[in-house]
């Protein structure tokens, strides 16, 4: 955590949650997650954003949009025409104005080079800048110039990316390419475009891909029955070359269709030696939860059952960010976390080695046309960027595109109101006060202070989360007698806030 280094001065003493320290704008350090739960400036989009990459300091965003414009703007107001596709800068959220290019569909999926040169996008699109492609193009992410020989003719729709090695996969909902039967799933190679012998044969739709960090293997999600002829419901490891199905007994986490439920996979990230699973189900109480599996074993390692359809998942700087509209996970898989009655949750962080809910709490709403909240994230590697339907964040409105990064101070503590008073024993003044709440911070740090020169005469530290607000005791072992003023202090270690004070009479 970083230390205070400024304080205001007492003026307004008496009025509750008073900021009276902050520290200048730098890279954050958290004793929990690596992002703060404050939403950096960013422009917005007219409709749904559905693909995000990043790379060479632009966010690349392709959706259902044919509109962006900056923070703050309302709906329809300094608008900037960006049909299905944009770029935005990293660092500042602005649009990249060199950047602009004319589709003729929307954009479901995007993808950059491991090197950030290129960014792959697929889509419903069959023209870019009035040139043919067919749901499948490719751009220069330096010069935004559309790249002459990744070119194939798909079908169909194209709605998940992803890259291993030399070869581009894709997954959606088409037949052919290249006039070559290849269901639902296809590679071309990232060197010349060409169509590769990678055939796994899908019999239904696949909605998410991505490839093993040593491309040993790839993974693929969706609402499929059977990969060739093989049954796996919905998740399945196929080989790299081929696409004939792998040995994969954490495909167990989702469970098979029913007539009430079916758990589809919606998005899969790998890192290192585990790969990470977002389930979406269609029924009451059917997994809408994440899974991790092992790349080397496919044997699974946690399974979390928080409901609520997850679309998005992605690794930062170790830590798992989801976004879902979770409304329950008191299972015990999530550890201890929410249950009903607190609303949708659709921005939250997962520990990748358990899967329990890490202390980052920012939130969005759901809008128009899925109701669902956020359906797609990326990073850059220190920061990440939503996408979805959403049409507010943290309670302000922003369309469509929001990030968030690891700068500034982050999120600051709830001022706590005023504590309760009592003194049982002879100059001893006990101070009981409801933990307060901080997106970005579980464990806070409390003081009791007394008087108007707000000596500290008492610290503690408690942990809090909007489900679990216990109580704080603080207590004074000499205080004066006769009338005395206390009053409460919490600190994240960036922000402190105050609360009003509550007068007691000492004997």
């Amino acid at each position: 955590m970083r230390k205070l280094i400024a304080a205001l001065s007492a003026a307004g003493l008496g009025v509750a949650g008073l900021l009276v320290a902050l520290q200048p704008a730098q890279t954050a350090v958290t004793t929990g997650g690596p992002l703060t739960a404050v939403a950096g400036s960013a422009w917005q989009t007219d409709a749904s954003v559905l693909g995000l990459a990043v790379a060479k300091g632009k966010a690349f965003v392709g959706g259902r949009f044919l509109n962006v414009r900056p923070p703050g703007a309302a709906p329809g107001a300094s608008q900037t025409s960006r049909t299905y596709l944009a770029a935005f800068n990293q660092t500042t959220g602005a649009l990249d104005t060199s950047f602009n290019h004319v589709l003729n569909g929307i954009v479901w999926a995007i993808v950059a080079s491991p090197d950030g040169s290129k960014i792959y996008v697929g889509g419903d699109f069959t023209k870019v800048d009035g040139v043919t492609r067919n749901r499948l193009a490719a751009f220069d992410t330096t010069t935004g110039a559309l790249i002459a020989n990744i070119k194939p003719s798909v079908s169909y729709r194209v709605k998940a990316l992803a890259i291993g090695g030399n070869s581009l996969y894709f997954g959606g909902s088409f037949g052919l390419v290249n006039g070559l039967a290849r269901n639902r799933a296809a590679a071309i190679s990232t060197v010349d475009g060409s169509l590769l012998p990678w055939n796994p044969n899908a019999d239904s739709d696949v909605y998410a891909i991505d490839a093993a960090d040593d491309n040993t293997k790839v993974y693929l999600g969706g609402t499929f029955t059977k990969i060739g002829t093989t049954s796996r419901w919905a998740v399945a490891s196929v080989n790299n070359s081929t696409g004939a199905i792998l040995p994969f007994s954490a495909a167990s986490a989702v469970p098979g269709p029913t007539s009430t439920c079916k758990s589809r996979v919606k998005d899969i990230e790998t890192v290192g030696t585990k790969v990470y699973f977002a389930n979406a189900g269609d029924g009451p109480g059917c997994f809408d939860g994440t899974w991790a599996a092992d790349v080397a074993t496919g044997n699974l390692v946690w399974k979390n059952t928080c409901l609520g359809a997850t679309e998005a998942i992605t690794m930062v700087s170790g830590w798992l960010f989801k976004g879902s509209h979770a409304h329950d996970c008191s299972a015990a898989t999530a550890g201890p976390a929410f249950g009903e009655g607190t609303g949708n949750h659709y921005l939250l962080l997962q520990n990748p080695a358990d899967g329990k809910l890490g202390p980052w709490f920012p939130n969005t709403n759901a809008a128009a046309p899925t109701q669902v909240g956020p359906l797609v994230s990326a990073t850059g590697g220190t920061d990440l960027w939503v996408g979805g339907d959403f049409t507010k964040v943290n309670g302000a409105a922003q369309q469509g595109l929001t990030r968030f990064t690891n700068l500034g101070n982050g999120a600051a503590p709830l001022g706590p109101v005023l504590p309760t008073l009592s003194n049982a024993v002879t100059k001893q003044v006990k101070a009981t006060v409801q933990t307060s709440l901080d997106n970005d911070d579980v464990t806070l740090t409390y003081r009791l202070l007394r008087g108007s020169t707000n000596t500290i005469v008492a610290t503690t530290t408690a942990n809090s989360t909007f489900w679990s607000r216990p109580s704080v005791t603080l207590t004074d072992p000499a205080a004066p007698l006769g009338s005395q003023m206390y009053r409460i202090e919490v600190t994240d270690g960036k922000n402190t806030v105050r609360g009003g004070y509550a007068t007691i009479t000492v004997k």
